[in-house]
């Protein structure tokens, strides 16, 4: 009878994985990290698989303390505090590095993504549109999620006379928000151009454009705020 193998121990996570891991067992995800230590979601998912994540050691720290003792639940308060921690990289001249902007990116296939925060929102969320333009020269599909106070809506979260109808497109947050999402490649999404059209009619303010659309479709208070903003895009089939 051959011997039997003995499994292999999984390697121990390092610190930044296992505060990452105390602030989703607080209720936020990876993508919520990745925005409060406004980085890209991957690195997040880097600090599991390639050992990552060292730097933002006290930033994370500080970010849980919050969380935990002072009460913080907020996205944008937690990034001001993670902000106060976070450095920038230094060249070997001592430096501080260059670090390249995000650009709108639509693949090939038209798969796209653009978030915004707080102060982008309050702004317009400039950063969107051209993201949604290119989507409208493309011919695409849109879909986009929405994240305000649960007051804000005017139906509950999974009825069906909104449009994401399951809970699966619902998110609840601890500091009473919720994110919905509208529409998907299941339901056929919008016109990216007619969103277009929508934001051009806005002044270019992304925002106002999304908020509209709430406001006109029943979906949510008027005075209700848009506090995150995704939009995503897709080639039909």
């Amino acid at each position: 009878m051959p011997p039997r193998r003995r499994p292999t121990p999984r390697p121990a996570r390092n610190e930044a994985a296992q505060l990452a891991d105390q602030l989703q067992q607080a209720g936020y995800t990876k993508r919520d990290i990745a925005r409060i230590i406004d980085r890209d979601p991957s690195l997040v998912s880097q600090f599991y698989t390639r050992n990552k994540g060292a730097a933002f050691v006290p930033a994370l720290r500080e970010v849980l303390a919050a969380v935990q003792t002072g009460g913080i639940t907020d996205l944008p308060e937690l990034a001001a505090v993670a902000a106060r921690h976070t450095h920038r990289r230094t060249t070997a001249s001592g430096a501080r590095a260059r670090v390249r902007g995000k650009a709108v990116l639509i693949t090939p296939t038209g798969s796209g993504t653009g978030r915004v925060g707080a102060q982008a929102i309050a702004s317009g969320s400039a950063r969107l549109r051209p993201l949604i333009a290119e989507a409208a020269r493309r011919s695409l599909r849109l879909a986009f999620t929405v994240r305000l106070a649960k007051t804000g809506y005017l139906h509950p979260s999974g009825s069906r006379t909104d449009s994401p109808g399951i809970r699966r497109d619902v998110i609840q947050r601890a500091d009473h928000t919720e994110e919905r999402s509208y529409g998907s490649a299941q339901t056929g999404g919008f016109d990216a151009a007619d969103f277009a059209r929508r934001v051009n009619a806005a002044g270019g303010d992304v925002t106002a454009a999304v908020h509209q659309w709430l406001v006109e479709t029943g979906r949510i208070h008027p005075d209700a705020h848009i506090l995150h903003l995704e939009i995503r895009t897709w080639r039909p089939r």
